[in-house]
């Protein structure tokens, strides 16, 4: 995991040194920058494959690439299409120079990961995204139209671009083919043939080979253990396949997760580490946390604040961590999803979700992950996953007279205890205890004429409609350090608050 930077057209490399230091927190182990005949590279390393050897940018010949995720399968494909190469090192960065090398555009249909990467070959561009938008990536041209930037993060673009654009997840763009989308989860979707009965241990089987994929590392992995179900799940795949399993949680006094994730490692036998977190800290860390975020969606700064401080406690342990992220999206989890009586009305509002999910949770889990220097992992959203779990009846997940993601309990109700398979749905946040607090404080500081007012010049100038008192005290708060230009046009909204 790492954070990229670059400018093509024209070598920029003062430029580039100045983007790779703003996101410099993505990547504490090394940073490089290099000049390429129609541009420069920038990158910031956070070593987790290959620790001594896959250091970025990286040429071979006249192919050069700056990238960050990991490529799960990048062994496999070496092994099928590079198998007569020789490579110098072991990361999955030089199996895919070679892959663009060998086959163009189209490796990216053929990686298994999460990943956001610049190559340059042969004088011409080509950079990808994700299917899910896991990883990262924005883009703009300088207000001359002569060169074209790219960046992992927002902050790192801040005054060099006319715009700042979100690059799509699924697509790939090459400077002389133009634009391309590779991945359409609709189109992925292959509908169950089976009974509900026989979609337990599918469900099973398919999470379990997700988990362990991303197992991979040359350095500590552990896991973000709330007690909830899903992160309950992702913890007991991953013990079965690790000697030792470190497990991290956070909450204020007395939080429901606490107790729960406490319960969990002590069942699976975890090395697990805690932070309790008071009211007065969630205040002070909230500007870093929008800082990072690049956000005001309250639905995300509410669940940022405590995976903020996981992040910054796991940081401490481990390089890695595997998370429950997306259960609630596939398996229709959220309380909201309630309302859904018909199974296409309930599909569609899950595929929204899902889709959106490259610029609302996602983005939360990477930005306070790579606030610490700390890889965040989403077994629930690899694509064979999602695809199994879209593809199993909605009607099966209408909440109707049944507990949200029943299937999921089922699946594993042999693994888990009893208390934990049964444990009502709470955000992160509500289960950390941080949801409450910064609406008084919103009540207590913002007038009904200031939101009013407020909220009608945000409808005329950016068509943005301002939720209540506790967005706008969020938005105040993040205007300290972006102008409503670089976050507003690529800013995703939660429906789950």
């Amino acid at each position: 995991m790492c954070g990229i930077a670059g400018v093509f057209q024209q070598p920029a490399n003062r430029i580039v040194k100045t983007m790779v230091k703003n996101i410099s927190h993505r990547g504490p182990d090394g940073h490089g920058v290099m000049d390429i005949p129609n541009g420069t590279l920038g990158h910031t390393r956070l070593a987790i494959l290959d620790v001594e050897g896959g250091h970025q940018p990286m040429d071979y010949q006249d192919t050069t690439i700056v990238f960050n995720g990991e490529i799960y399968n990048y062994r496999e494909l070496k092994r099928r299409h590079l198998a007569s190469l020789h490579v110098k090192t072991h990361s999955d960065t030089e199996v895919l120079i070679h892959l663009y090398r060998k086959f163009g555009p189209k490796c990216v249909e053929l990686l298994d990961g999460m990943f956001a990467f610049a190559i340059q070959h042969n004088g011409e561009i080509f950079l990808g995204r994700d299917p899910i938008g896991i990883k990262p990536l924005y883009y703009g041209t300088s207000r001359d139209g002569k060169r074209f930037f790219f960046a992992s993060e927002i902050k790192a673009l801040i005054g060099m671009v006319e715009s700042i654009k979100e690059f799509p997840a699924g697509h790939w763009y090459h400077s002389r083919l133009g634009w391309q989308k590779y991945y359409q989860l609709e189109e992925t979707i292959h509908p169950f043939d089976g009974t509900e009965d026989e979609a337990l241990p599918a469900i099973r089987s398919t999470l379990r080979a997700a988990v362990y994929k991303r197992l991979l590392a040359d350095v500590p992995v552990g896991v973000s253990l709330s007690g909830g179900l899903d992160s309950s799940i992702v913890t007991t795949l991953a013990r079965e396949e690790s000697e030792e399993l470190h497990s991290f949680a956070v909450g204020v006094p007395g939080s429901s997760d606490l107790a729960a994730a406490r319960h969990m490692s002590k069942y699976l036998d975890t090395i697990h580490h805690e932070y309790v977190y008071s009211t007065q800290d969630m205040v002070e860390i909230l500007p870093e946390v929008l800082y990072h975020l690049e956000s005001f969606d309250p639905a995300l700064v509410r669940s940022a604040i405590p995976n903020y401080f996981l992040a910054k406690l796991a940081s401490e342990h481990v390089k890695v961590i595997l998370t429950g992220e997306g259960a609630d999206e596939v398996f229709a989890g959220y309380d909201y999803l309630a309302k859904y009586e018909t199974s296409d009305g309930l599909q569609d509002e899950m595929l929204y979700i899902t889709n959106a999910l490259h610029n609302t949770n996602l983005q939360r889990a990477d930005r306070m992950s790579m606030a610490f220097g700390l890889e965040a992992r989403v077994p629930f959203l690899d694509v064979q996953s999602v695809s199994l779990a879209m593809g199993i009846p909605a009607g099966w997940k209408l909440h109707r007279s049944r507990a949200p993601k029943a299937l999921l309990r089922q699946s594993f109700v042999e693994d888990l205890p009893l208390e934990i398979i049964n444990r009502p749905k709470e955000k992160f946040s509500k289960g950390a205890g941080s949801s409450d607090l910064i609406t008084q404080c919103a009540d207590a500081e913002i007038s009904d004429q200031e939101f009013l007012s407020e909220r009608e010049r945000l409808k005329q100038e950016w068509d943005y409609e301002l939720q209540n008192k506790e967005t706008l005290y969020y938005y105040r708060m993040i205007r300290e350090f972006y102008d409503d230009e670089w976050i507003l046009p690529t800013m995703g909204k939660s429906r789950s608050l």
